[in-house]
């Protein structure tokens, strides 16, 4: 598995001042996306719906809603 492309705008287009350390989206050869974020998995666990479940591999992260909306355009509708 490899990183293909950065969906959306880089975090120095987006306003980062260092251009290091924000969250990003990445799409990946075999299809899924990578999502770099703030891990957030003790404080929002719980607050998951009734039908959300999470594996013990996988953890909830946070990106901002502008990283979010700038890769808008450029997820694939399929």
């Amino acid at each position: 598995m490899n990183i293909v492309r950065r969906i959306g705008a880089s975090p120095r287009e987006r306003g980062s001042l260092s251009g290091q350390t924000c969250p990003d989206i990445f799409e990946l050869s075999d299809g899924s996306f990578a999502v770099i974020g703030r891990e957030a998995t003790a404080l929002l666990e719980r607050e998951l719906p009734a039908d959300a479940r999470r594996a013990a591999y996988e953890r909830i992260v946070v990106i901002t809603r502008e990283t979010l909306i700038m890769a808008k355009a450029d997820i694939p509708d399929t």
